[in-house]
């Protein structure tokens, strides 16, 4: 076939693919309001991700070895067994998953469900546009998306140089290269699955700071591995690259373990469950972050005098590879880091919301006279807002867009 058959096909994989992804990631917070099972749940969702990412990784290079990268039919075969598997993993969430009960929805809820239903075309693009926006006005989501792009655009640098780093720098092949990834991607596994008792215990602020310093290590030591003339000592290269595979796979875990938890905050602001918005905002952004990181990193290495095609480089281009690699890496996660300081979400402060949540579920308005003093600073401190403008009571979201603004829980606190 020619290109725009293969440009159309791609781009409808990709539109499909991303309508299935953004449901899907709804699906933890919709299944469960416990936090301990909700970490759980997300482990298990992430770490059979990060097998996949191995298998993905190793499946295609067995399968060309035996068919013949030469030959067209093992490309065909290759993709073949991934659209069985991709077939049968979504066909397992489909049975094996659950929405959130109905009758537990609130009223604001189901208000929102009806009034959705009834609009025009031009009215359901203009609710979109008013609640992509309101999530930004959600102060813990902001912090969260700070310590979620900052993790994963350093990710998207990292990949985009570190083959070139292992080939170019280090003057390895690029067999070294895929071993190494490989390596990274077994431990990113492992450390998914020990990031569950992790982030129950100490919360996901200090878990993602640990996992930062972890990566942020790691690509350091790259750099200095370079310098100091022992780069060719493959066993220092592969316990760096264990270390990466540790803090990357804490990276990928921690902020979509936190986005769970973010839709209870927002509940308690808006009255209603908003899954759905908060996972297209994630998906919109990293889409463009990772376009951008790419596409930035493509540009200053054209600007050293790098050239794909050839085998041996300008002299600068190493040092180059070597600045983006160890200090590019090191930049972008040090402002999640930063964020995360004033992070606050743990196991113990949300169980104070949701059971704050539960008396206005059942109230219908937020209750003064049957809140203590200390579960009233923990539900400020979370929504960044006062007590009496939470539960719809403010202009955050498109059912609520009328009404008046609400007040900081700084300005109460100061007045």
């Amino acid at each position: 076939m020619g290109y725009w058959y293969y440009l159309l096909t791609y781009l409808v994989f990709d539109v499909v693919y991303t309508m299935i992804l953004v449901p899907y990631e709804t699906l933890v917070p919709e299944m469960t309001d416990d936090f301990k099972q909700k970490t759980k749940f997300s482990g298990a969702r992430i770490a059979l991700a990060q097998l996949s990412a191995i298998l993905a990784a190793f499946l295609p290079g067995i399968l060309l070895s035996h068919f013949d990268k030469d030959n067209a039919i093992s490309f065909f075969y290759s993709s073949l067994v991934f659209s069985v598997i991709c077939a049968t993993v979504l066909t397992l969430v489909y049975f094996f998953t659950w929405e959130r009960p109905r009758e537990e929805m609130s009223a604001a809820s189901l208000q929102a469900e009806k009034e959705r239903q009834s609009l025009t075309l031009g009215q359901s693009l203009k609710l979109l546009s008013v609640e992509l926006s309101s999530t930004l006005r959600i102060r813990i989501f902001r912090q969260h998306l700070g310590m979620y792009l900052g993790g994963y655009i350093a990710q998207d640098v990292f990949n985009a140089v570190f083959t070139y780093y292992v080939v170019f720098v280090l003057m390895q092949s690029p067999t070294v290269a895929s071993n190494l990834m490989g390596t990274m991607a077994i431990l990113q596994l492992l450390a998914v699955i020990g990031m569950i008792p992790l982030c129950i215990r100490f919360g996901p602020a200090p878990s993602y700071r640990l996992v930062v310093c972890l990566f942020g290590l790691a690509a350091m030591s790259y750099g200095l591995l370079y310098y100091s003339g022992l780069h060719d000592m493959f066993s220092l290269l592969l316990l760096i690259s264990a270390l990466a595979g540790l803090g990357r796979g804490g990276i990928n875990y921690v902020p979509w373990n936190t986005y769970i938890y973010i839709a209870d905050v927002d509940e308690v602001i808006t009255a209603q469950r908003r899954e759905g918005i908060f996972a297209g905002i994630m998906t919109l952004t990293r889409k463009a972050s990772q376009a951008g990181a790419v596409m930035l990193v493509g540009v200053v290495l054209q600007l050293s005098g790098f050239v794909s095609w050839q085998s041996v480089q300008a002299p600068g281009v190493s040092h180059t590879i070597l600045m983006v690699l160890s200090v590019g890496t090191v930049c972008v996660p040090a402002l999640g880091f930063l964020v995360s300081l004033r992070f606050k979400l743990n196991l113990q402060t949300h169980q104070t919301l949701r059971e704050e949540t539960l008396k206005m579920r059942e109230t219908g308005r937020p209750v003064p006279e049957r809140i203590t003093p200390k579960a009233r600073q923990v539900v400020e401190m979370l929504s960044g807002m006062s007590y009496e403008s939470l539960w719809g009571n403010n202009n955050i979201g498109y059912l609520n867009r009328h009404k008046q603004p609400a007040h900081s829980a700084t300005q109460v606190t100061q007045h």
